[in-house]
């Protein structure tokens, strides 16, 4: 094992499982409890392929979503705004989504990780040309006032969820490319921070703040497990923190998302900016402890506006009760793990770049769950991010799944390494 890896994988460990006592510099080594030592061809069949588990999860997260996004939805053409549309619209276009979605998984997982390291930098490229192009009147598609979306034909896309893959395939390039220079603050972390502010200017500029939340966070979370010293990593969080305070006390209507946050049932905002945040914890609060039964919502009767999307949970909750809650919130944080644990198995081998792309895709799925599920819950302020893999949206469902199905080609690859193949 290379200087570098061995240094990156006691960091992460340190964080995420530990290392034995004594160090090693060959394999096998031990990381969070698993034996990563090489296979020959008697290799059990449990080992090969990919990882079944984490699929499935994923696979119910997908089925369990779908099914909640028609419960939310099956109302929704009784509403003016949606006279036109039939009580299956919503349903019809998620599961076409997820069709595509599935397509561009197989896809992505044919790809070899050493490909998507060689390709970074222009996956970077390409993602800021898109976040520049829905900036352009009569080229991006303006809705509720931002501008966010680019048209397809009969459906819209974001470049903010390509966005959010591209940082993270680049930031886990970038550190890897620059692992001897880690340690100093000019060479190693400042180009980085520049990228992701102008993908932040971009952003910014839509609004979509809440997407650039999630890329700054992935961006950081790369940094640190790559190995960045501790002292510049909590410089840089308290620029961003500072920076995000800044963007809310700057902005009227920002500011009084947060004033709605912490009193949302007050005349003044209980009609107003806590709208949403109030008839979702009374739809959380109608579901007690184990719901009033799938269909049984009121609250998604034209009360909750966004209900089959930002505020899916909120239907969850009133449907499935706190049960329900606590099923979803294992289930992502059994996923998050899982992804954590592919990617240290793959620093294990040497393999910095997938290990750090494995683990950007858990640091992503994370947060963006704890943030959403902390809005429908009444413990964060609102913002605009959708539940991943469940929420209604295509451009998130399809570039939720890219970003699986390279988790799972590195799982793959960790598993040919470890029988004694070659990737």
């Amino acid at each position: 094992m290379s200087a570098p890896a061995s240094s990156l994988l006691q960091r992460v460990t340190g964080w995420f499982g530990g290392l034995p006592g004594k160090a090693v510099d060959v394999l096998p080594v031990r990381v969070g409890g698993t034996d990563y030592r090489p296979r020959t061809t008697s290799t059990p069949a449990s080992v090969l392929g990919f990882d079944q588990a984490l699929l499935w999860v994923v696979v119910a997260l997908l089925a369990w979503g779908l099914v909640m996004v028609y419960s939310a939805s099956i109302a929704m053409p009784d509403n003016p705004r949606f006279a036109n549309y039939a009580s299956t619209h919503f349903l019809t276009r998620h599961v076409m989504y997820l069709v595509v979605g599935f397509v561009a998984a197989l896809l992505a997982f044919q790809i070899p990780m050493a490909l998507w390291e060689r390709v970074a930098p222009w996956l970077f490229v390409a993602a800021l040309l898109l976040l520049v192009a829905v900036l352009i009147p009569g080229v991006g598609k303006v809705v509720n006032g931002a501008r966010r979306w680019l048209s397809l034909g009969p459906i819209g896309f974001q470049p903010s969820e390509v966005a959010k893959f591209a940082v993270l395939i680049y930031a886990a390039d970038y550190m890897v490319r620059k692992m001897e220079v880690k340690e100093r603050f000019f060479r190693a972390v400042l180009p980085m921070g520049a990228a992701v502010a102008i993908v932040g200017v971009l952003l910014l500029a839509e609004p979509d703040m809440g997407a650039f939340m999630v890329v700054a966070v992935i961006a950081m979370g790369i940094l640190f497990l790559g190995g960045v010293n501790a002292r510049m990593f909590f410089l840089i969080a308290g620029v961003l923190v500072s920076a995000f305070g800044v963007m809310i006390a700057s902005s009227p209507w920002r500011r009084e998302r947060v004033f709605a946050y912490l009193d949302p049932f007050s005349e003044e905002h209980a009609l107003g900016k806590g709208y949403q945040l109030s008839h979702s914890l009374i739809a959380i609060g109608r579901g007690e402890i184990f719901g009033v039964g799938l269909g049984g919502s009121v609250e998604k009767l034209h009360w909750l506006p966004e209900a089959h999307t930002d505020f899916l949970l909120a239907v969850i909750g009133e449907e499935f009760g706190l049960v329900g809650v606590v099923i979803l919130i294992v289930l992502f944080l059994w996923m998050t793990r899982r992804i954590m644990h592919i990617g240290r198995q793959a620093i294990a081998l040497d393999r910095v770049f997938s290990g750090l792309v494995a683990q950007g895709v858990a640091i992503w799925i994370g947060f963006q769950a704890f943030i959403n599920m902390g809005v429908n819950l009444g413990a964060l302020p609102t913002k605009g991010l959708t539940l991943p893999l469940m929420s209604f949206g295509g451009s998130a469902i399809l570039m939720n799944l890219v970003a699986l199905a390279v988790v799972m080609r590195v799982d793959y690859e960790n598993k040919l390494l470890m029988r004694g193949g070659r990737v």
